[in-house]
């Protein structure tokens, strides 16, 4: 297991000025992910070296962004004001998390503007709708067309704040957070909004942190 990316999600009318935002705080620009057809949402992504990638996410006027756990947990987030949804766990398999969660993975695909697909499966949507705190997984289908492939090594994630329950999170990763987040602190507080609040980057800019 390794940490596969973060989402900050908005509502589709504040995608664009977000988009310009982030990048400029970051020092490098956002570029357009496409769209999910499944969860009635789009992305902008930043690539980063370290295998991983930062998203920006929007629910999409569709009405399977209010039924598939995915869009909904986007909705949810944008319309309580947006920020960091979440994070995702990358895994090289999913059959595992399958028998010990009790239900099967679900398939993701994501249109690129230029026209190629992405694909994977993922499991852990509900829960974290549920609980902030918790990640869900991910399993690419091809790893050479992971969206962190050319990333840039300008961007790099050093701190996770999250508020909500320790135990709770190891029991679900099977694993303390800080062995999974190898490289990357954690700040734990007792007073706030359950789930990662905020995300500290090592920039040209110097450090930023993005709540």
């Amino acid at each position: 297991m390794q940490l596969d990316h973060v989402a900050y999600a908005v509502t589709n009318a504040e995608l664009a000025d977000t988009v310009q935002r982030l990048g400029a705080e970051l020092g490098v620009a956002f570029i357009d992910g496409g769209k999910h057809p499944r969860a009635g949402t789009r992305n902008f992504i930043l690539p980063l070296a370290s295998g991983q990638y930062i998203e920006i996410v929007a629910p999409l006027e569709h009405p399977v962004a209010e039924t598939v756990p995915f869009g909904q947990a986007v909705r949810n987030r944008a319309e309580a004001g947006g920020g960091w949804m979440g994070w995702a766990v990358r895994v090289d398999d999913i059959a595992p998390l399958e028998a010990r969660i009790g239900r099967s993975a679900g398939p993701g695909h994501r249109q690129r503007p230029g026209g190629t697909d992405l694909t994977w499966q993922q499991i852990g949507v509900i829960d974290l709708i549920a609980e902030p705190i918790l990640p869900f997984f991910i399993k690419w289908d091809d790893m050479s067309t992971h969206p962190s492939v050319g990333g840039t090594p300008a961007v790099r994630i050093l701190d996770f704040t999250f508020s909500g329950d320790r135990n709770s999170l190891t029991s679900w990763l099977g694993d303390t957070p800080e062995a999974l987040l190898d490289g990357i602190e954690l700040t734990w507080i007792e007073d706030g909004e359950i789930g990662l609040s905020a995300v500290t980057f090592q920039t040209s800019n110097g450090i930023v942190v993005i709540e």
